[in-house]
């Protein structure tokens, strides 16, 4: 826990590929091997204030695919966030209403929380399509 009117900075840091042919013009001739596109890092600082405590709480959750991934939940009032990777990606997801637990949302993707439990859903998908991943917290770590 952080002292009161506290200002927590998270650094987030994506990757992503950017395609040659969207930095130059093809040859005429293709090479007989092809250079790997170059690997692009972005960053991100998010500054919070909160006249109350911050806390930042990492969980680690097994999934029913086999897959684990850690989860970063920080809560500063009024503001409560997860980042979570997301079919390779970071994704930044933020509370929306829920009848019980916790339930986070980042465009099209929806986590739901309740005890160790959780579930990740796309939420453009049918009502019926099973989850993207159903979860279970492994352990915390501070």
């Amino acid at each position: 826990m952080i002292d009161l009117k506290t200002t927590l900075a998270v650094g987030l840091v994506a990757f992503a590929t950017v395609p040659l042919a969207a930095q130059e013009a093809a040859p005429a001739v293709a090479p007989a091997e092809a250079p790997a596109p170059p690997l692009v890092s972005a960053g991100i600082t998010l500054t919070l204030e909160s006249e109350t405590d911050i806390e930042r709480r990492v969980v680690i959750y097994q999934c029913d695919n086999g897959e684990g991934f850690r989860v970063q939940y920080i809560n500063a009032a009024p503001n409560f966030l997860a980042i979570l990777p997301v079919e390779g990606e970071t994704h930044l997801f933020a509370t929306a209403l829920s009848g019980s637990g916790a339930r986070y949302v980042s465009g099209p993707y929806e986590w739901w929380s309740s005890g160790d439990e959780a579930t990740l859903r796309d939420v453009q998908s049918d009502e019926d399509a099973a989850p993207l991943a159903t979860c279970l917290a492994a352990r915390n770590t501070p």
